[in-house]
């Protein structure tokens, strides 16, 4: 390389790639789709319901965490407040909630499901659901509560970024305790 290349090359700098949020969405659909039965059934369940029936236990297991006890561990039940708090505190991996029923879903790799303390159910009051088990899940583009019945509160951000099962075993305790100590207060 003669020297005005290198010269070149370091005025330059390193190329930087930009990937757009319609792209990393794109990208995501694609990789849960691959949970599907039938991946052409599953989009147009996303198209004309906003949930995908896809199947656990095989490139994620989701843990099902009652409302009351995310709420009472972040301290609130403003929702805002509630994706922060659940961004940090599962180090952004995806999370997803059902309006509906007050569930929230943390996806988690496949292998969670077979951890004992998942397999035993040391984790009161959540469940992780593995092989056998589907799940309606939102579209990746579902990430507001007025987007549909069931949303995204911290979106997945890039294909198979999953959870870290012992941070929702973390998170659990810690809501749990929270509530505990709640109502100890209150009764008081």
């Amino acid at each position: 390389m003669r020297e005005d290349e290198a010269a070149r090359l370091v005025l330059a700098g390193p190329q930087v790639f930009v990937t757009s949020r319609a792209e990393r969405e794109l990208a995501v659909s694609h990789w849960l789709l691959a949970a599907a039965q039938d991946m052409k059934e599953a989009r147009k369940e996303w198209a004309v319901a906003g949930i995908a029936l896809l199947r656990c236990g095989g490139i994620f297991s989701a843990i099902r965490v009652p409302a009351e006890v995310v709420h009472a561990a972040a301290g609130t039940e403003e929702l805002h407040q509630v994706n922060a708090y659940l961004s940090t505190a599962l180090m952004g991996g995806p999370v997803f909630v059902d309006v509906a029923s007050r569930r929230y879903y943390v996806l988690v790799p496949a292998s969670a499901a077979h951890q004992d303390v998942w397999k035993s159910r040391l984790v009161p009051e959540a469940e992780c659901l593995g092989s056998g088990c589907f799940l309606g899940v939102p579209s990746p583009n579902a990430t507001a509560p007025s987007d549909a019945r069931s949303y995204w509160c911290v979106p997945m951000d890039s294909p198979g970024e999953l959870c870290v099962p012992q941070a929702v075993t973390q998170l659990v305790m810690t809501g749990r305790y929270q509530r505990a100590a709640a109502e100890r207060e209150a009764g008081e």
